[in-house]
């Protein structure tokens, strides 16, 4: 099962907010793709949420495009910043990355961002958004978001 970003807003609307938050603090994260051979590849990208929707926009033929094209599944990590700080926490999303073919579409999302020409866009189709941080210096506490169930909290010593 997955949803788009607007159905994980409804849902959980404060994480939703510390997610968008957490990839609002840096410009370039890192995008996880499978090749070929189904190994992993890990590259920096650049995200939007736009119009209830996460989307991931690509240079044209570049290789986490082409992985996404093959096979749709993405790991997605909000860059932790500087130190060992960590503010917010550790965001983790997961899920498809479908290519945006439509034309009015591709030109609204161009007209909003005005991304370098041409570009290969993606939406995204969630499958688990993961919060993991510290509390009062004591608690490991992590928060799990899956289409259709409830958030999951775990919190360690």
């Amino acid at each position: 099962m997955t949803e788009n970003w607007a159905v994980f807003t409804e849902a959980e609307p404060d994480l939703a907010r510390t997610a968008e938050e957490r990839f609002g603090a840096f410009t370039h994260h890192v995008l996880a793709t499978l090749r070929k051979d189904g190994s992993p590849r890990t590259t920096g990208l650049e995200v939007r949420f736009l119009n209830g929707e996460l989307w991931l926009g690509m240079m044209p033929d570049s290789l986490k495009a082409l992985d996404l094209r093959r096979d749709p599944r993405f790991a997605l990590q909000a860059n932790p910043g500087e130190g060992q700080s960590m503010g917010g926490g550790d965001v983790r999303i997961a899920g498809r990355a479908i290519e945006v073919e439509d034309p009015k579409q591709k030109a609204a999302y161009g007209e909003e961002v005005e991304p370098p020409e041409p570009f290969h866009l993606f939406r995204t189709e969630l499958t688990e958004v993961v919060r993991t941080y510290v509390e009062d210096d004591k608690y490991l506490v992590v928060q799990i978001w899956q289409p259709g169930m409830p958030l999951r909290t775990i919190k360690r010593t």
